[in-house]
């Protein structure tokens, strides 16, 4: 899946969406620090009132939202595993009836549990529903509408989330004329924050792929490794953040940890002209070649053998291929951080070429190229001589 293919879903997630219909939601209430199933309840969605409605959606559009490999993860099932979640989830899928539906959820959240109880009381959420997409792009003027043909997609999405402690409150009753201590006892599902979720199947080019599934972290860059290896029964993978700080390796293990910010700059740019060339094809991937290549390019001689040795010696594996779209910063905004003990900058990537690092004055000096004159607290800085 790709990020179009996820917030193309996401955006369904409304109520009284005709290209969306969620048949069944099945709640699960998990009693913290025991690894037993307290109470679970199954129902067609459209039993809960609109206002219910509307919280779960806003849930499930959390489960979907983030970057993809830094909180939204694609994985691909394993090929053996006992008591595969791929044919759970796909079972309960292809399921027609819902006890049965039940009975595999159920197997879903044992794994969840299994060994693993959690410090709070925790809601396992699973709906299923069917995603329909337009083969065509809305015409007004057409005689045929753009949902005469459409793409279905059948999928489960499973939504982990806390619950909180209910407030202490001190309210006052108009009608008694005093003030009175409010407590509450019933615990509440915090839909605000997902601890974790995923989504089966993962859905590419109008095609479903039962043999990857969509999973979601609670934070970026914290993968729930667990969850993955033993719930999901997925292969390992590297999040954006492992391989910047791989890429970030390999550079210093050959050209040594200084590079000036124009050469920087040259290195992202390469890359990311390969990232925005393949926008719509499968997104790039750069092996020990392609970071000789990208290196000689932006004007560092460079020995390809000692590239392909840091591959093996950082990774264990010298065909190892990193994601393009994890090395590079976000290109078109102030995502590079220069630190110093004075004062703290913020610039793009394609900035980098007008900073320089120099001498002046016997004295390490920060010089930034500017087409204007700069502002301090709505005052123009004055422009000096370079030296005086």
């Amino acid at each position: 899946m790709d990020k179009k293919d996820i917030a193309g879903i996401r955006r369904q997630l409304k109520v009284d969406n005709d290209l969306l219909k969620i048949s069944d939601i099945f709640n699960v209430y998990i009693m913290k620090e025991t690894t037993d199933i307290y109470h679970h309840q199954s129902q067609p969605f459209e039993m809960l009132d609109s206002d219910q409605q509307e919280l779960f959606m806003a849930n499930f559009k959390k489960v979907l939202t983030g970057q993809l490999d830094e909180k939204l993860f694609e994985l691909k099932f394993k090929r053996e595993a006992e008591d595969h979640s791929q044919l759970i989830l796909h079972k309960g899928l292809l399921s027609t009836d819902v006890e049965d539906w039940k009975a595999q959820m159920l197997l879903m959240t044992e794994k969840m549990i299994k060994d693993h109880p959690y410090e709070k009381d925790v809601v396992i959420t699973f709906i299923r529903a069917e995603y329909m997409k337009p083969m065509r792009k809305r015409n007004d003027d057409a005689e045929e509408s753009d949902r005469d043909a459409v793409y279905s997609h059948s999928f489960i999405l499973c939504s982990v989330n806390k619950t909180e402690e209910p407030k202490k409150e001190i309210q006052f009753d108009y009608i008694e004329k005093e003030f009175k201590y409010k407590i509450e006892v019933d615990p509440v599902i915090d839909l605000k924050n997902p601890m974790s979720g995923f989504l089966f199947p993962s859905i590419t080019n109008h095609a479903s792929d039962v043999n990857h599934i969509l999973y979601s972290a609670g934070k970026a860059n914290e993968p729930d490794y667990r969850f993955i290896d033993e719930v999901l029964n997925s292969e390992e993978f590297m999040t954006a953040k492992e391989d910047k700080a791989v890429f970030e390796e390999v550079i210093k293990s050959v050209v040594g940890d200084q590079l000036s910010p124009s050469t920087l700059a040259n290195v992202y740019s390469e890359i990311n002209t390969a990232v925005e060339d393949n926008e719509e094809d499968e997104p790039p991937k750069l092996d020990y070649k392609d970071v000789e290549r990208v290196l000689t390019n932006s004007g560092q001689e460079v020995d390809g053998d000692r590239i392909k040795e840091a591959f093996y010696q950082i990774t264990d594996d010298e065909s190892y291929e990193l994601k393009a779209s994890s090395i590079v910063p976000k290109y078109k905004s102030k995502s590079i951080k220069i630190q110093t003990k004075v004062a703290n900058i913020s610039i793009s990537p394609q900035d980098l070429e007008y900073v320089r690092q120099v001498n002046y004055k016997g004295k390490r000096c920060i010089m930034i190229e500017v087409e204007e004159d700069a502002e301090i607290d709505g005052f123009r800085m004055l422009p000096e001589a370079f030296g005086e």
